[in-house]
């Protein structure tokens, strides 16, 4: 039977073949992690990725990911990705998303402009097995726990339910209908309702509050200036500035965007047209894309009516070299494709564009209603009621994106495969001390230079 969703076999039938592969991949032998003799440096594959990015920005990068184990975390998906590529699979693949961790997951506004939970960052998605996002999502939980003094035990109990909740919600999207797993999000609402306490309820409630104000008119004033009578985006560097060579910058930006309209249907053509460019400026953004060629592009349709939209570069997917390459030869249109596969809702604005010099981009709002989880001062509760969300929304995308019966059918309903990624995720986690040591040392020793950022 071919794994390939829109088969003929019914979902009980899907399952069954599922439930068959365990023969060949045992649920239990992805608990495993253990180093290959070869297993490249990891040190030396961060320098070879940030051979094509910005060389000033780049010690901001390697600065930020110095920071703490769970920030090198942040920004070594091609770390981990080599690692993934020899650990068990069993031949389901998914629109994966890539650089699946805990804080790649979000409130944002959709269309309709209702506040959902769902993955919220696509740079590196891919069509790959599935469980290279589930395994990246579980080992987080264990690096970002201990960053925050969450104990084991707790970031253990916080890994096993939100695989627990990835198995038990993918078996629920088996058995709906294409559609209603197509529709299916989860909303503010949803997640305020299922508040175990008043004390969580009352923190989810503010929280989704002040989600609703992170938009582009909240942001407005903030980061941009009056400078001689123009709306001029406000120089923080090395953060956000003007290169030197402004002229040519906003030349090669404003041809970007012409290209990136025409890539949105008709009707956002017509709503973009009421807007004007205004300026554009350089802005770093993440821990994992420093270095890329990012920018933040100012548009008016009057003097208080604004449009923030960021340019963000988009390369090949880390999961590349492993699982093959894009269909796409923009990996702009790989990234937006990937991100309305997997996310219930997305960004009216998405578009991809190309460079004269053959560099892929990719447009999207800057601000809409968007909001991360803020780690610190979690609770252990807090911590694992976040887990929980996270496998929920996993699941959904790739269900959505998906066969949720092949993979339901070989998950079970057992808890063997929330044991053996616990066992995973705490092995990786080691593995990624030892490499975010690995990085100190090389910092030491002056093979990598850092830039320490002031605190604002």
């Amino acid at each position: 039977m071919t794994h390939k969703t829109g088969t003929r076999y019914s979902p009980e039938e899907r399952k069954v073949a599922g439930k068959t592969l365990r023969t060949k991949v045992p649920r239990a032998s992805h608990g495993v992690w253990q180093p290959t003799p070869n297993r490249p440096d990891p040190i030396a594959l961060l320098e070879q990725q940030s051979a094509n990015r910005i060389p000033e920005l780049v010690p901001i990068r390697y600065g930020r990911m110095l920071e703490s184990p769970f920030a090198f975390y942040r920004g070594s998906a091609v770390v981990m990705a080599a690692d993934l590529a020899p650990t068990p699979v069993n031949g389901i693949r998914v629109q994966a998303c890539g650089d699946c961790h805990l804080l790649n997951f979000g409130g944002y506004g959709t269309p309709e402009r209702n506040l959902i939970f769902d993955l919220n960052d696509f740079d590196e998605t891919l069509p790959a097995p599935w469980e290279w996002d589930v395994k990246r999502l579980a080992a987080s939980f264990v690096v970002a726990g201990r960053r925050i003094g969450i104990s084991e035990k707790n970031c253990l109990q916080a890994t096993h339910e939100a695989m627990r909740h990835y198995r038990e919600h993918m078996a629920e999207f088996a058995e709906m209908k294409t559609l209603e797993v197509w529709y299916a999000r989860l909303d503010a609402k949803d997640i305020i309702a299922r508040s175990r306490s008043d004390a969580v309820r009352k923190r989810r409630e503010k929280a989704a509050a002040r989600a609703r104000t992170r938009t582009v008119e909240h942001a407005f004033p903030r980061l941009t200036a009056l400078v001689k009578g123009d709306r001029k985006i406000i120089d923080e560097p090395p953060l956000i500035y003007h290169p030197k060579r402004h002229a040519r910058f906003d030349e090669d930006v404003r041809r970007l965007f012409k290209s990136y309209r025409e890539t949105l249907p008709e009707d956002r053509r017509v709503l973009l047209d009421r807007y004007h460019l205004t300026d554009i400026a350089i802005k770093v953004v993440g821990v994992g894309s420093v270095g890329t060629r990012c920018a933040v592009v100012l548009m008016l349709a009057s003097g208080n009516d604004p449009l923030l939209l960021q340019l963000k570069e988009g390369n090949a997917s880390v999961l590349e070299p492993y699982a093959g390459k894009s269909v796409y030869k923009n990996h702009g249109q790989r990234i937006v494709t990937g991100q309305r596969l997997m996310q219930s809702a997305s960004d009216i604005f998405l578009g991809w564009t190309r460079s004269v010099q053959g560099q892929d981009y990719y447009f999207r709002q800057l601000r809409d209603m968007k909001a991360s989880a803020t780690l610190e001062g979690y609770s252990a509760s807090d911590f694992i009621e976040y887990a929980e969300l996270c496998g929920w929304a996993l699941a959904r995308a790739h269900a959505k994106a998906g066969d949720a019966a092949l993979i339901s059918g070989y998950l079970g309903k057992a808890d063997s495969f929330d044991i053996a990624l616990g066992d995973f995720a705490v092995a990786y986690a080691d593995q990624t001390e030892k490499d975010h040591a690995a990085l100190a040392t090389a910092v030491k020793k002056g093979r990598l230079q850092v830039h320490a950022e002031k605190k604002l």
